[in-house]
């Protein structure tokens, strides 16, 4: 067997195997602190996988005017406002690795727009996008959001890079982080990354 045929052959098994495991990530569903898979439309969560980077997300008033911002409590006391997950892909029931989806908090605001999360424009200071809340004007790819896994179980990343939305557009891809502003804690993309976990506070049964 010549070594250019040995060459394309290996060639074929690594771009097989590389296939199967992109398609095997995909299809790995997220999971929440009790390792139940995270489902459509239920409420959950989200903070910090390590302490002393702020508590539970939340809406932050940034500069006294809408939009609000997507944001971290300042105590790891159990605050913050739960959100809802609605996957892209509308087969999908549960939230999956690197697959798109919107996020929305569970909150009503004084503010008469939608509690959607989205990319906002690069901050002045920093450089840096904010995620802030409201729906996307444009094409509506700012309103989509997917989570990757970490090398740590259950501990995961957020991401907005919308492929799944327009597979053929080329994005600025970023991570989540923090951004520490006035004593606020600010989630925004292209800095430090914050690994998070999600959190289905059970309903606890009581008997009359």
């Amino acid at each position: 067997m010549s070594m250019r045929l040995l060459g394309s052959l290996s060639l074929v098994v690594w771009l097989f195997m590389v296939t199967a495991s992109l398609a095997q990530s995909d299809n790995t569903y997220v999971l929440d602190t009790n390792g139940d898979p995270i489902e459509r439309d239920e409420e959950y969560y989200i903070k910090p996988a390590i302490t002393d980077n702020g508590g539970r997300f939340t809406l932050i008033n940034r500069n006294g005017s809408c939009p609000l911002n997507v944001g971290l409590e300042n105590t790891d006391l159990p605050k913050g406002l739960r959100v809802i997950f609605t996957p892209f892909a509308k087969e999908d029931k549960d939230v999956k690795v690197n697959r798109d989806f919107k996020v929305a908090f569970s909150a009503s605001t004084t503010c008469v727009q939608s509690t959607e999360w989205r990319v906002g424009q690069n901050d002045t200071r920093s450089g840096r996008r904010l995620i802030i809340t409201g729906k996307d004007d444009g094409r509506g790819w700012g309103n989509y959001f997917r989570i990757v896994e970490t090398q740590f179980s259950g501990i995961y990343n957020i991401q907005w890079c919308p492929t799944d939305v327009c597979p053929t557009c080329r994005f600025r891809c970023g991570t989540a982080g923090i951004l520490r502003e006035n004593g606020k804690i600010l989630l925004a993309l292209d800095g430090g990354v914050l690994p998070v976990v999600f959190q289905k506070e059970k309903s606890i049964a009581f008997s009359f």
